[in-house]
């Protein structure tokens, strides 16, 4: 089933999934007025045509129940798998490896096998390092041609799940992956991973809960609702709140240098059925395909999310990210991130054009309406 794009991230958050939406900045108007105390001014966004670098297309692995880690006996093997993260991949990614890990290595000896090499099955493959294993990584694809490449990037829960189709059991996984990746992403900040704390606003046009999102508030330092005269943003509610960017280029060429250097081997392969997985040599296998185990191993309950991204020109005094009901925009230092497409079950990864023109003439509109605040 198609929808047709939209910039409406909040429909995946509460009702469906944890989402978010986001926004771009405007210019700021200063008046010739004197002032007691100084004007503060956002850097604006420069949203042009002209500007663009690239239009990306990604498809999130999304499932309304949530991701599954689970293990369970696969011919002679053992079979964890690690997929369906929707568009929390980066978020999730080192949290549910780490559960992954933690129920596939009890009991094992020797090699360890890692299909896919996504974010999350390089994540797998660095904790069974990590925990004395040698590994050895299959995917279809490497790096810088995953989808893991074309990801936002900001660390924050969002479009994985709806809220009415999961369970209590999986809520403790969810919980207990996000504060496991929250607390690895901090020790990897820097521009070696190109991880960064940067300061968000979410915007909207309806209330917002000044707590955020159910488990997640503790994970979101400085956060909290601002006054009209609290922010530049044309929007009558605003919320603020601290969180990491990581740069998924940058990240996963770190991530996959780190394992090449531990000796993981990596070998280019596309597998077309389970049978050719369980003619592999490795006795215990990690399926970390993402959208890819839809075919693979038949879950019909996973279907793609199809997001566009348009990327503009770096802007390094940008250095604020936003989310709301007109999209998102991210600061990086390889380009200004402009998303906020959601598209369920299309397939296509071709991008779009009349989907760029929406998606800069939203960013347009927030830009113009921002102003500078005391």
């Amino acid at each position: 089933m198609t929808s047709s794009p939209r910039l409406d991230r909040r429909s995946l958050i509460g009702g469906g999934a944890l989402g978010m939406s986001g926004l771009m900045l405007p210019g700021c108007a200063t008046t010739q007025a004197a002032r007691s105390v100084p004007t503060r001014c956002l850097p604006p966004v420069h949203v042009s045509v002209s500007r663009v670098i690239r239009t990306l297309v990604g498809l999130r692995p999304y499932r309304p129940s949530g991701f599954v880690v689970r293990a369970e006996p696969f011919a002679d093997k053992r079979l964890v798998h690690n997929y369906g993260h929707g568009g929390a991949g980066i978020t999730l990614s080192w949290g549910t490896s780490r559960l992954a890990v933690d129920l596939g290595l009890q009991g094992h000896q020797g090699l360890v096998a890692v299909l896919g090499a996504g974010i999350v099955g390089l994540t797998t493959a660095r904790l069974v390092q990590e925990a004395g294993f040698p590994v050895v990584i299959y995917a279809a694809a490497l790096p810088p041609e995953t989808t893991s490449n074309i990801a936002g990037g900001q660390w924050m829960p969002s479009a994985h799940y709806r809220r009415a189709q999961v369970t209590p059991e999986w809520r403790a996984q969810y919980l207990a992956a996000v504060d496991y990746s929250y607390r690895r992403f901090q020790i990897l900040v820097g521009d070696e991973y190109g991880v960064r704390w940067m300061r968000n606003y979410e915007l909207s046009r309806n209330p917002i809960r000044a707590e955020g999102e159910e488990g997640i508030a503790p994970l979101q330092p400085e956060a909290r609702l601002l006054g009209p005269g609290d922010h530049p943003f044309d929007y009558p509610h605003v919320r603020q709140f601290d969180s990491m960017i990581v740069e998924p280029p940058r990240f996963l060429r770190q991530i996959e240098r780190d394992l090449r250097l531990a000796g993981a081997r990596i070998a280019v392969r596309n597998f077309a059925s389970p049978a050719e997985v369980a003619a592999l040599p490795e006795r215990l296998v990690f399926n970390c395909t993402g959208l890819g185990a839809r075919a693979l191993f038949g879950d019909e309950e996973l279907t793609p999310i199809r997001g566009q991204l348009v990327v503009l020109l770096p802007q390094p005094e940008v250095d604020y990210a936003l989310i709301g009901d007109d999209g998102y925009m991210f600061a990086r230092s390889d380009g200004i991130i402009l998303g906020g497409t959601f598209e369920h079950g299309e397939w296509s990864t071709t991008p779009d054009p009349e989907t760029t023109t929406r998606i800069l003439a939203a960013h347009r509109g927030i830009v113009g309406g921002m102003r500078c605040v005391d």
